[in-house]
């Protein structure tokens, strides 16, 4: 535990960047404060670069960037990319495959093609998705632990209600053991356990950049799989500050008092669910200011939680898939350098797609940390 912790505070001790990114199926999506990108590794070994212009609600409504709104917009913006990216990702991976069956069909290679960049827009049914995922997140990890809460205390006699700390406490836990249990239990299929690999490739290269080194294979390769800007480490957060701000409202505030018992539960739930804006902003703001205090022992042991749990989210990568995400980590700092997109006040570039063989045919690109640092 102590050189668990060592590890830690050398890793915190470090600066970090407004970049970020996420695992896709078969690659790595990157965002930099202005430019989105999507590496892909094609079945023909190629890397497919869908390289954007990032022009989301923060660059259009300043308020939004304030502290705890910014969380839930961060929040809100990442589940938005993710789909999109998840969706693009899973159409190139498939493409060969489609594309076999389609000519066998009759079609030409030009319908074909036709139907996928179709596909790839961002439609109704790219916002439906989310809207389903969100459903059923909400389902996972707000209602069946409270249900669950509420049905222990029935069985062991207890007499809490909403307003006790206790039943949130223990809503709380049965959130981790939900999440920790869904994550250890997706990890054993072939295919989430290369995303796991492509999610540790993606750290890998960020944390690359944040060494000031280059971004070669080579380099990444002795970089930590482990980052404490991960969304695992926000779920961490999410679930603690939810228990503390859960318990504080209920008590302040009688939800569905004079309600019959299954109704106001349901109210409950429902207040939780417009609560957890609040609890992500909240939990944003905590990450950032650990980060700063990096240095001190309680924001080390904040991390340590948080840190642990992507002992199970990510998983070493080999080369292939430390080039994808060294790629689209190379693409979003070209396009920032490129089109000045920092001081670009309108959409200056538009979407494209390119395929390359190797990351030397990605231009250079002579920004630094210190022009992304946050």
């Amino acid at each position: 535990m102590k050189n668990t912790f060592k590890r830690i505070a050398i890793i915190l001790a470090k600066q970090y960047t407004s970049i970020g990114g996420q695992a896709v199926i078969e690659g790595v999506m990157m965002r930099s404060p202005n430019a989105f990108v999507v590496a892909v590794r094609k079945p023909d070994g190629t890397i497919r670069l869908r390289r954007d212009q990032w022009y989301g609600l923060s660059k259009k409504l300043d308020f939004m960037k304030k502290p705890f709104l910014r969380g839930v917009l961060m929040l809100i913006e990442t589940m938005a990319n993710g789909i999109v990216s998840l969706n693009y990702s899973a159409n190139i991976a498939m493409a060969e495959e489609e594309k076999a069956k389609a000519l066998k069909k009759g079609k030409t290679e030009a319908e074909f093609e036709a139907g996928q960049k179709k596909k790839e827009k961002v439609d109704i049914a790219t916002f439906l998705t989310m809207a389903v995922s969100f459903a059923f997140g909400i389902g996972l990890f707000v209602f069946v632990p409270h249900a669950t809460a509420f049905w222990i205390g029935d069985l062991l006699g207890y007499s809490w209600t909403l307003d006790s700390f206790a039943f949130h406490a223990v809503d709380g836990v049965i959130k981790a053991m939900i999440f920790v249990g869904y994550i250890w239990g997706i990890s054993f299929m072939k295919d989430v356990y290369r995303v796991f690999q492509y999610h540790g490739a993606e750290h890998k290269s960020i944390a690359t950049f944040e060494g000031g080194m280059e971004l070669t294979v080579e380099n990444a390769r002795k970089y930590t799989t482990l980052h404490p800007r991960c969304g695992t480490s926000f779920v961490f957060f999410l679930i603690l500050i939810s228990i503390i701000l859960f318990s504080a409202v209920f008590t302040i505030i009688p939800v569905g008092t004079g309600l019959p018992p299954i109704l106001r539960h349901i109210t409950a739930v429902l207040f939780k669910v417009v609560l957890m804006l609040p609890v992500a902003g909240i939990s944003y703001e905590l990450i950032k200011f650990s980060g700063k205090c990096s240095d001190k022992w309680w924001a080390q042991a904040m991390a340590a939680p948080g840190m642990l749990l992507q002992r199970l989210t990510t998983k070493e990568p080999d080369d292939q898939k430390l080039e994808v995400a060294l790629a689209s980590i190379k693409a979003v700092l070209y396009l920032e350098e490129k089109f000045n997109l920092k001081d670009a006040k309108t959409r200056v570039m538009q979407l494209e797609e390119v395929d390359i063989k190797t990351m030397s045919e990605i231009e250079s690109s002579n920004a630094t940390l210190n022009h992304f640092l946050e």
